[in-house]
């Protein structure tokens, strides 16, 4: 902005010395100053025409001033001088530029009024003037719209034409933010369906080899040395692979972190829980650490299927246990629920099942059960020791 405003003072000032010499040169030539009847007034006459001149270079909110004065030297310069004999007034190329200015610069009303001003300006000067153009109304109206209508109509027309290409600018800005906003959308929900395939596909059948091959390890008779290296081989390729996938699982999770809820939405959970009517109560133990983003989200997500259950099933009250340790953190859920209500058919209500599913993708243990008349959910997860 800075820039652009010194290029126009720069502009404005050329102009206004190109009219200023203009006008001066010519009323030198064909005024009375180069004749033998050179007196005062027409000193006085190019001397205001240097003024109002030099007056273009000024501010633009100054314009219809400007224009008043030039419509004013028009008008009084045959008063003074004989211009009869063919003598020009004292700024024949600045009243065109203050026409044009007051168009171009002024708003709807005070723009009419310069214009005014100039029109009222002009045809004072031609009809005191005389001469042909005083004696034909044609001509006078000739020189009424070559030196005051015209360049004030290119003047609104510039206006209108800047005000036209800045709507088409930014209709063209709004047009390119919302197809930018289109797809940063879809890459948003793109990159959230990976995710959940991720995770609730291939990552789950990674930790199914791993458990599997663990189970089959421990398992093989004494003297399997072969089996033994080849299964240990599998877990340790699934426990590579699920650090891969979780690595992965940050960084697709990293745009939508925003819109991912973690442990610090946990008091708002345990709000709303309590809101329900189920007594709820959040325990923080342990100094806080920044953990990996979709183990945050995982733990929120742990609690959150928790206190559902409870919330559906539950006796009140609850408890909710968030430790911070050196080397693992620990969430613990404990509630009135019964154990024989979380299972149908003696499998793990879907639930417990997803829990599961999420405590073993990072791998994490999980262990739950009656302890005494209350219900508890742990689940433990390693982290790397501060």
């Amino acid at each position: 902005m800075h820039d652009i405003s010194g290029s126009l003072r720069r502009q404005s000032l050329l102009v206004a010395l190109v009219c200023v010499v203009c006008d001066a040169a010519l009323f030198g030539l064909r005024g009375p100053l180069g004749g033998s009847g050179a007196d005062w007034r027409a000193w006085v006459v190019l001397l205001g025409g240097v003024a109002v001149n030099a007056a273009l270079a000024g501010p633009a909110r100054y314009s219809g001033w400007v224009a008043l004065a030039h419509a004013l030297l028009f008008a009084g310069s045959p008063l003074l001088l004989c211009t009869c004999q063919g003598y020009v007034v004292g700024n024949n190329a600045g009243i065109l530029i203050a026409g044009y200015r007051a168009g171009a610069w002024l708003r709807p009303k005070p723009a009419v009024l310069a214009l005014l001003a100039l029109l009222a300006g002009v045809v004072a000067g031609c009809i005191e003037g005389g001469g042909r153009t005083a004696a034909d109304w044609r001509l006078t109206a000739i020189s009424v719209s070559v030196s005051g209508l015209l360049p004030w109509l290119v003047g609104r027309y510039t206006t209108a034409r800047r005000a036209y290409i800045a709507d088409l600018e930014r209709e063209t800005d709004e047009r390119r933010q919302h197809e930018e906003e289109a797809v940063k959308r879809a890459v948003l929900e793109e990159r959230t369906t990976i995710a959940r395939d991720l995770h609730d596909v291939i990552s789950h059948h990674v930790s199914a080899i791993g458990v599997h091959a663990g189970a089959a390890r421990l398992g093989l008779p004494d003297g399997a040395e072969t089996v033994r290296k080849s299964l240990g081989a599998v877990e340790s390729a699934s426990r590579s692979a699920m650090a891969d996938l979780r690595r992965l699982l940050d960084l697709l999770h990293a745009e939508t972190h925003a819109e991912q809820p973690g442990l610090d939405n946990l008091d708002e959970l345990v709000e709303t829980v309590r809101a329900a009517g189920l007594p709820t109560r959040l325990t923080l133990r342990g100094e806080p650490r920044e953990l990996p983003g979709s183990l945050d989200v995982a733990l929120y997500r742990i609690a959150q299927e928790a206190l559902t259950n409870a919330l559906r099933h539950g006796e009140g009250p609850v408890e909710v246990e968030l430790n911070h340790g050196r080397t693992e953190v620990v969430l613990t859920v404990t509630n009135g629920l019964r154990a024989d209500r979380l299972t149908e058919n003696g499998h793990a209500h879907r639930g417990l099942a997803g829990i599961r599913q999420r405590v073993t993708l990072f791998g994490g243990q999980v262990s739950y059960g009656e302890t005494g008349e209350h219900w508890q959910l742990r689940t433990t997860f390693p982290v790397e020791s501060t």
